[in-house]
């Protein structure tokens, strides 16, 4: 649900990153900070404590394209990757625009993956989402190590609503802007009205 700032002719978009503990997120959102500080990003926040943390950061992309006249910035989240902290996921899950899930690509998380992906559908629907419905990108990070299940295998497993969807290295940058831009110009064409 964008937010509008009519002082400075903004839509605010909400953007969340979502899946396992390590699988990603925040390399995701640190990648994109590192690419967008100094072009109108905001300094990257970080709340809470130990494993707990969120880390937040906002920017105005220069390439996604603008509202009828409106500039449009994009406030990007990850969420606790740990099950335990699910009531910090349902709460950064109010409001959002936009979902990336960030899929780790080891064959010994793939429980991980389906659980983060179950977890999701349901705090998406408490929140009064559908995820085939929403603003929605898979990225199945961490291909260039060994173990990397077959990409066939994680797309079966994991996307089931034929979202868009990105191999990444997100520690090298790999397909992290891709997924990013990818969000963003879905966000921005629900926001005028286009179909997903």
């Amino acid at each position: 649900m964008a937010f509008i700032n009519n002082e400075a002719k903004e839509i605010h978009c909400k953007l969340v990153y979502y899946g396992p503990s390590l699988g990603g997120k925040t390399t995701n959102v640190q990648w994109a900070y590192s690419r967008t500080a100094g072009l109108g990003a905001s300094e990257m926040l970080e709340f809470g404590v130990g494993p707990e943390r969120t880390r937040f950061f906002d920017f105005l992309p220069m390439d996604v394209g603008d509202i009828r006249g409106w500039k449009t910035r994009f406030h990007l989240y990850t969420v606790p990757g740990q099950v335990v902290y699910d009531a910090s996921r349902r709460l950064i899950m109010g409001n959002i625009d936009g979902v990336v899930f960030v899929a780790d690509s080891q064959a010994e998380r793939m429980e991980e993956n389906l659980e983060s992906m179950r977890n999701l559908e349901k705090n998406l629907e408490q929140k009064g989402y559908d995820i085939r419905r929403i603003p929605f990108v898979i990225q199945y990070n961490k291909r260039d190590l060994p173990n990397a299940m077959p990409l066939a295998e994680m797309r079966a497993a994991l996307n089931r609503v034929n979202a868009p969807d990105f191999e990444a290295v997100a520690s090298q940058g790999q397909g992290v802007m891709e997924t990013l831009k990818t969000i963003s110009r879905t966000i921005v064409t629900t926001l005028k009205g286009g179909e997903l």
